[in-house]
């Protein structure tokens, strides 16, 4: 019993070990900081430096570079200390380099300081570009400045940031300490800038639209409820930017997109979060033919972009985006890949019955185009692996869209899929307002029988399209699957800065 006594106070001890270890740590560098601040050094007090030089310029100019003087500055990640001479590791917004410390350069005063610095710490250094002996380029520092005091240590560097909750809800630790996280959001913003870029060139505009509104429309999606306080309503978070961009149509400014965050109050899975980064565009005088000739170009010029060709590699697939993106009906592709043939089937029984057979799951409100939808997403969609624009959708499934002049059944819309992923969603626009105006009140039908991401009848909207909507194509973007794909990030989470999280309760 006393062995088994001395064993589980061992154990506690072994528990608690790291956490005194930890204690011990921050109280020594708090110490540190409060010694600084009595000698007059408090780095907190600097307010600017004069960084001239990151470590990329140095190390890519290398040759026109040596023996120039240059101040860099950024966050200690490594420091070894040798006698009279050390060495620092520097890192930086675009990568790191190492920083060549010695006693007689630096003096003697700034380098005692220099050996009470702690892994972590913000400096600034100022010194000459070099090759050591070993050959790595360097900076040997003339003078070296504390600008911020680092007082909870860093993750252990030979282990790393690997814990996936951390690193979502502490991404600043993240991005210290894991470079190829840094990376995907410098070309996360590099892609937003492509894009912005593509589009200015086709004369697009770009437009700024309301986030909280009275009727959140434009997507079937449940949306965020807030309240008002000055005008005592309630209001929503929108869920899609189509009806105030179409408004703009109408109001002839015939090009126009917005980039911006929607929300939808749904779940949280590798591909979806529920605030996430959509770009809509319209033009007028086109349709859904020319959104694909747009898509498919802006993809092409994208890949070309960020990742130096059009064919790229996802997860270990290759993608091709050079060669002509396949065309698909949606009911040839439910045919290609269940057997069945919907053109043949034309009434909501006769959809339920195949239904049933093939185990394809609906609800009872579901008419035969929700039917060819669901078989789509249950044979067809995780096959889509090469780029395929899905074409003519059910015009149930569709209610902002032109139908097709030779099969009213159906509507000119396509989505665009690649690695078994919807990547856009594109119409020709609907600008009969009477057509509007019915397939809103089918929507408040739905929304009746509770469904709640159904839309509703706008009637502003319907006011507008009775002034008059030139023919128009549109087209909505989800920015972060397209990051994901660029990055060949498998998670929405790796390409969003800060994820939506479940709360940790004190």
């Amino acid at each position: 019993m006393a062995d088994q006594n001395q064993q589980a106070q061992a154990g506690r001890t072994q528990q608690r070990k790291p956490q005194q270890d930890m204690n011990q740590l921050l109280k020594v560098r708090r110490e540190k900081l409060s010694s600084l601040q009595t000698e007059g050094n408090d780095p907190f007090v600097i307010t600017t430096y004069d960084q001239t030089h990151h470590a990329t310029d140095i190390k890519e100019h290398f040759d026109e570079m040596e023996g120039q003087e240059v101040s860099i500055a950024g966050r200690m990640m490594s420091k070894r200390v040798m006698g009279k001479a050390s060495f620092a590791n520097v890192q930086d917004r675009y990568g790191n380099i190492q920083v060549y410390v010695a006693r007689d350069s630096l003096g003697e005063e700034p380098y005692k300081a220099f050996k009470k610095m702690d892994i972590g710490d913000i400096v600034g250094v100022k010194g000459t570009v070099f090759r050591t002996k070993m050959g790595e380029i360097s900076v040997h520092a003339s003078e070296m400045t504390l600008l911020s005091k680092n007082l909870i240590p860093l993750p252990e560097k030979f282990h790393g940031l690997q814990d996936t909750d951390i690193r979502y809800r502490q991404r600043y630790l993240d991005l210290i300490m894991n470079a190829e996280v840094r990376d995907t959001f410098m070309k996360r913003s590099q892609i937003i800038s492509e894009i912005r870029r593509f589009l200015d060139a086709r004369d697009f505009m770009e437009v700024e639209t309301p986030m909280l509104v009275s009727n959140a429309g434009g997507a079937a999606a449940r949306p965020f409820e807030t309240h008002f306080n000055a005008l005592d309503e309630d209001v929503k978070l929108r869920i899609s930017l189509e009806l105030y961009l179409k408004r703009l149509i109408i109001g002839g400014m015939e090009r126009v997109y917005e980039i911006g965050r929607v929300f939808r109050n749904e779940g949280v899975d590798t591909r979806h979060n529920p605030e996430f980064t959509l770009m809509e565009l319209y033009q007028a005088y086109t349709d859904y033919n020319g959104m694909m000739e747009l898509t498919e170009s802006m993809f092409r010029h994208l890949a070309n972009k960020i990742c130096g060709s059009a064919k790229i590699t996802y997860q270990g697939t290759e993608i091709d985006m050079e060669s002509p993106f396949r065309r698909l009906p949606m009911i040839e592709a439910v045919k290609e890949y269940s057997g069945v043939d919907f053109s043949k089937i034309t009434t909501d029984e006769e959809a339920k019955a195949v239904a049933k057979e093939k185990g394809v799951e609906f609800e009872d409100r579901h008419k035969r185009g929700d039917i060819i939808n669901l078989f789509f997403e249950e044979f067809c969609e995780d096959k889509m692996i090469q780029p395929t624009f899905i074409i003519d959708h059910p015009v149930e499934i569709s209610p902002l869209t032109k139908r097709k002049s030779d099969d009213p059944s159906l509507v000119e819309r396509f989505e665009l899929y690649i690695y078994g992923r919807e990547m856009c969603n594109a119409y020709s626009e609907l600008n009969d307002p009477i057509d509007q105006r019915e397939r809103f009140k089918a929507q408040d039908a739905l929304a009746a029988a509770g469904d709640e991401e159904a839309n509703h009848t706008d009637e502003d909207f319907l006011h507008a399209m009775e002034i008059g909507m030139p023919p128009t194509g549109g087209i909505g973007y989800g920015i972060d699957r397209l990051v994901m794909l660029l990055t060949d990030s498998a998670a929405i989470r790796d390409v969003l800065l800060f994820p939506t999280m479940k709360s940790i309760k004190e």
